[in-house]
């Protein structure tokens, strides 16, 4: 029961701030999201937040396909090369700074864009986080301890014991994943997976997203492209740059770490590349999983002209008033 009746001009502001749209481009790396993002913002009249989470970092453009100067210039972007490979920045981090930005675009548009590959930083934003117990000091040392003398297969198969159902969902190849729900499952007796889709909060805005989609062998092929040009860019001097902090977390990245172990002396350079195509290959994949499990995406081609998404999102938003 409400403590004082709504006033006119509080039932006024919750019905301009329910027109409020975010505007989500996903899809597989390399299948046009920033540019279909730069000409929905363009439109619309507004700016684009980055959820690549890739892209975050002031040392790493060749190898993250950062926006080119022209495609930055073309349309505001936040979250792009904001922060150092140095810097701790969590998904949390960035859902603050993320609504933060947002709360600002709207107060002078109806409509922001978010572009992004990172299937959890867009969750973060739309839906809100998980929240999960804490963990105790001394699990996170045993658990620190396993990973260190028996690896992430150690940890992955502590999970598949505590928590199967985790276990068949998440990338088991991701170390901090793994171990994050490795800890919870230990410090809460629970399984990981019982914490999740709980206690969300709602934003004052509405979402809808948009997927850019091919079939599987046109991605390759433009995954494939893209790593050559990545190459005739620079990527190596670019790697050879940051190869002494490659111990960094936001360095184990695909394009970074296989080149590492050219440097190492543990490849051949045609190797370590198409590892790198490859390992994109891959994440292009669990992309794909991830976004094709959230039924709120609507897919179009991705050679789909951005006056038909446009025409789409406005008929959508038509039907939110």
């Amino acid at each position: 029961m409400l403590k004082q009746p709504l006033t006119a001009m509080y039932v006024e502001k919750l019905l301009h701030m329910n027109k409020k749209t975010l505007i989500v481009v996903v899809g597989p790396t390399a299948i046009g999201k920033t540019a279909m993002g730069i000409q929905l913002a363009n439109h619309f009249e507004t700016e684009i937040i980055s959820a690549d989470s890739r892209q975050f970092f002031k040392e790493m453009a060749i190898g993250t396909a950062v926006p080119n100067p022209g495609e930055l210039a073309a349309a505001k972007h936040h979250c792009i090369q904001h922060i150092s490979i140095q810097q701790k920045y969590s998904v949390g981090d960035f859902e603050k700074e993320a609504l933060s930005i947002a709360e600002t675009i709207f107060k002078k548009n109806d409509f922001a864009i978010m572009v992004g590959g990172s299937g959890l930083y867009v969750d973060a934003v739309c839906n809100g986080l998980d929240v999960f117990p804490e963990v105790l000091p001394e699990v996170k040392a045993e658990v620190a301890l396993v990973f260190e003398t028996e690896g992430l297969e150690a940890l992955a198969a502590i999970l598949k014991e505590k928590d199967p159902k985790y276990y068949d969902k998440v990338t088991l190849q991701n170390p901090q994943r793994v171990i994050r729900a490795v800890e919870v499952c230990l410090s809460s007796g629970k399984p990981f997976s019982s914490f999740l889709n709980k206690n969300k909060g709602k934003r004052p805005f509405n979402s809808i997203k948009i997927g850019l989609n091919a079939d599987r062998q046109v991605i390759y092929d433009r995954i494939n492209k893209r790593v050559d040009i990545m190459m005739e860019n620079g990527l190596l001097a670019e790697a050879k740059q940051v190869y002494p902090q490659k111990h960094l977390n936001a360095l184990n990245t695909v394009g970074y770490k296989e080149l590492f172990k050219y440097m190492d002396g543990e490849w051949d350079l045609d190797f370590a590349v198409s590892e790198i195509k490859k390992n994109t290959r891959r994440f292009a994949k669990r992309q794909l999983t991830w976004y094709r499990k959230d039924e709120a995406v609507k897919w179009f081609d991705f050679e789909t002209v951005s006056t038909d998404v446009i025409s789409y999102i406005n008929s959508y938003t038509e039907k939110q008033d």
